[in-house]
């Protein structure tokens, strides 16, 4: 049986600037759409003959501000790709939106389209905690257009961040109640992290922005897992949630390390082993797609080696674990040489992993400590 496909396309236009993204400097005050559609279809068909004889799971329309691209580009993209490689029963369609009401009014054409799934970006239930986040919309309108998305897509999830700077135990727990009250299959609850070059990171170095220390976001996510689940919506990632059966297919198939397709300016993607990146900056790419007839900055073959540690960072994000019998072909060795064996023995009697012959994954207790469990584990 082979594997699912999935294919990711980047629309890199932002409407406005965002405090905590690097893609200020794809904010524009129009765009040639018959161009870019041109463009978008050229990249995909380029990937579709480097895997030829699969078919897909998922499509994802994410980056900048994806919900305003054409519907028309959309339902292009949708098309192109069914007869590049035929679509899986019931295949995801999803695209990213930023819940303001200029975007909802366009619900309704994206589901047209062959949207059949959105992914909201509310970020949080608090007029305060959006304006600290940098967002346009307010509580009022980021629920008008939940509202529309359920009115016209048949899946709906969106994201919160939490462990904001002040946020209290007992405000979260409300906050994240009211979030599960409006019934949607999946949420994605993400602790707030500050990167590198944002403002964010600016702040916080200055001594102008707190955070919460690691013991207080771990008592933060043993209460999110735990009201999610009481819920029935388990975690089944890190910081995904979901009733049974209505796991994001995209992301577990990231997560799984399975193949997906990238196209658009700063697309990633994973095929056949080999790692591919799209120029990041919009010009650059559209004329590489020009030159080439794709819009590939490069396409780099993976070591076995590198491929079996992307395989571990991605795979203990979940719940279900990893298959080191799996993880052991991708790096060509022996399934005893998969993981550092006095590492993984002391992080069991610790209650950080669970394993057998078969299977690793880390506990509930292990989840928060995942990048030093990582660490211990591949080192």
């Amino acid at each position: 049986m082979t594997d699912p496909l999935a294919l990711y396309v980047h629309w890199p236009f932002c409407v406005s600037k965002c405090p905590y993204c690097d893609f200020n400097s794809h904010v524009r005050e129009s765009v040639d759409q018959a161009a870019w559609r041109a463009a978008l279809l050229t990249d995909l068909a380029y990937e579709a003959a480097q895997l030829p004889g699969r078919r897909l799971s998922s499509i994802f329309f994410g980056g900048g501000t994806p919900s305003l691209m054409p519907p028309a580009t959309v339902a292009a993209i949708i098309a192109a790709a069914e007869h590049a490689w035929g679509f899986e029963p019931g295949i995801e369609i999803t695209l990213e939106a930023n819940p303001s009401s200029v975007e909802a009014a366009r619900f309704a054409d994206l589901a047209a389209a062959g949207v059949n799934r959105v992914s909201l970006g509310l970020q949080a239930l608090d007029d305060l905690a959006l304006k600290f986040l940098g967002r346009a919309h307010d509580v009022e309108e980021g629920l008008a257009a939940l509202a529309t998305a359920q009115r016209h897509f048949a899946r709906v999830s969106f994201d919160l961040i939490y462990a904001r700077p002040d946020q209290t135990l007992a405000a979260w727990e409300a906050e994240l109640a009211r979030a599960i009250g409006f019934g949607t299959e999946h949420l994605s609850l993400y602790q707030l992290t500050i990167e590198p070059g944002t403002r964010f990171a600016t702040d916080a170095a200055a001594g102008r922005l707190q955070v919460p220390d690691a013991d207080f976001g771990a008592d933060l996510f043993e209460l999110t897992r735990a009201m999610t689940s009481a819920a029935g919506l388990p975690a089944y990632e890190i910081s995904n949630h979901a009733r049974p059966g209505a796991e994001s297919r995209h992301n577990l198939i990231y997560w799984r390390y399975t193949d997906y397709v990238g196209i658009g300016p700063g697309a990633h993607g994973r095929r056949d082993g080999v790692a591919t990146v799209r120029h990041k900056k919009p010009e650059n790419w559209m004329s590489a797609i020009t030159r080439n007839g794709n819009g590939a900055e490069s396409e780099t073959p993976l070591a076995p080696a590198m491929r079996q540690t992307e395989a571990m960072l991605m795979g203990l994000r979940l719940g279900e674990g990893v298959d080191l019998a799996r993880i052991a072909a991708l790096g060509e060795c022996a399934i005893d040489a998969v993981i550092d064996e006095n590492a993984a023995a002391t992080l069991e009697r610790e209650g950080l992993i669970v394993r057998d012959r078969t299977r690793l994954r880390a506990t509930d207790r292990g989840m928060p400590v995942l990048n030093a469990i990582l660490a211990a584990l591949i080192a």
